[in-house]
């Protein structure tokens, strides 16, 4: 990959001392209270959860202490959690999404611990409606794209693998995926831990980012089958996400171990410098396992820590994005702001 674009070549890292600027003048009375509304104890390991579309649902994906798989389905029902279904099956499950489905059929999609990709109707959840042998190994993230009423392309799914392989997958085809992106031969094969759509803002254009446990981070352009740019960020890359997958890329989030997240400005892409980034210490010494965009508010994002802190955050803009490097020039992004926390 010596000829590919790197990103970033330039970027910043808010300071130690900045986060406990931060902290220390965080007065959680003038700001968003995060308030605890249902808690429910649960008997099994839950690795994930996804509200059910366009309902007062959601599901809980994980593992029996017998090692068996569990899809558990709950309703909101005023201040009560109901256990609307519960679904055993063979292996245990680690992620899901309804991405790729329409809003009439909300079937759910789901990587398990030996490496197969399956399809759900939650109404006749007997049998699976597609299972496929994605990844030699554990399905370790899944994402859905192009199924809702919002967005452009095909309904696909990609899948990234502790083989290290990165693949999507058309639901109306089921037999093959329909991109691959994995290892060379001779190359070490590096875990994937997370993987998401975006820049789907017509029906051809779409790319999938993937983060890797050695810390790297891919961005794959799906029109072309190529890789757009890639880079390491350090630690080993526990999510990524775009701020929103139907529009052209605007910016995206990669969270990583020892507690850190960056934020990377996505809309200019400079032939040398690549994309500009910030990076945010968050207040905890813990694992960011995630940052989950508000649907109503790209700018807004709930940031996941692995003592189990949620932490709510915003990005704040430069007054200009971009400024010319030279008189005729290609231009670059300007980094943003920084973050303000706002619970």
């Amino acid at each position: 990959h010596t000829h590919l674009p790197r990103f970033p070549l330039y970027s910043r890292t808010l300071s130690p001392a900045v986060s406990r600027d931060h902290t220390a003048a965080m007065d959680m009375s003038q700001g968003p209270q995060i308030l605890e509304h249902i808690s429910k104890s649960v008997t099994i390991t839950s690795y994930d959860t996804k509200w059910v579309p366009s309902s007062a649902r959601f599901v809980v994906l994980g593992s029996y202490p017998r090692a068996t798989g569990c899809i558990q389905v709950y309703e909101l029902a005023g201040t009560e959690l109901k256990l609307q279904k519960e679904m055993e099956k063979k292996t245990s499950f680690k992620c899901g999404t309804f991405g790729a489905s329409g809003l009439a059929e909300r079937q759910l999609a789901t990587g398990n611990f030996e490496g197969y990709l399956q399809l759900w109707d939650l109404e006749h959840s007997d049998t699976a409606i597609m299972d496929v042998k994605a990844h030699t190994s554990i399905v370790n993230a899944i994402d859905g794209c192009g199924g809702q009423a919002k967005g452009y392309g095909a309904p696909e799914l990609v899948t990234g693998g502790r083989d290290g392989a990165v693949r999507v997958w058309d639901v109306r085809q089921r037999d093959a995926p329909v991109a691959c992106f994995e290892p060379g031969e001779g190359v070490k094969a590096r875990d994937c831990w997370s993987v998401a759509f975006g820049n789907s803002y017509n029906d051809d254009e779409r790319c999938v980012l993937a983060g890797y446990d050695n810390g790297d981070v891919k961005l794959f352009d799906l029109r072309t089958g190529t890789v757009r740019c890639e880079t390491n960020v350090g630690n080993g890359v526990c999510g990524v996400e775009f701020d929103r997958k139907e529009i052209a890329m605007n910016k995206f989030v990669v969270t990583c171990l020892e507690s850190q997240f960056t934020v990377y400005d996505a809309r200019t892409q400079h032939a040398e410098k690549g994309f500009s980034s910030v990076t945010e210490k968050v207040p905890v010494g813990a694992t960011v396992w995630g940052a989950k965009h508000l649907p109503q508010n790209r700018e807004v994002s709930m940031v996941l820590g692995g003592d189990g802190t949620l932490m709510l955050y915003k990005y704040q803009y430069p007054d200009q994005r971009t400024v010319k490097a030279r008189a005729q020039g290609p231009g670059f992004r300007v980094l943003g702001q920084g973050f303000r926390i706002l619970g």
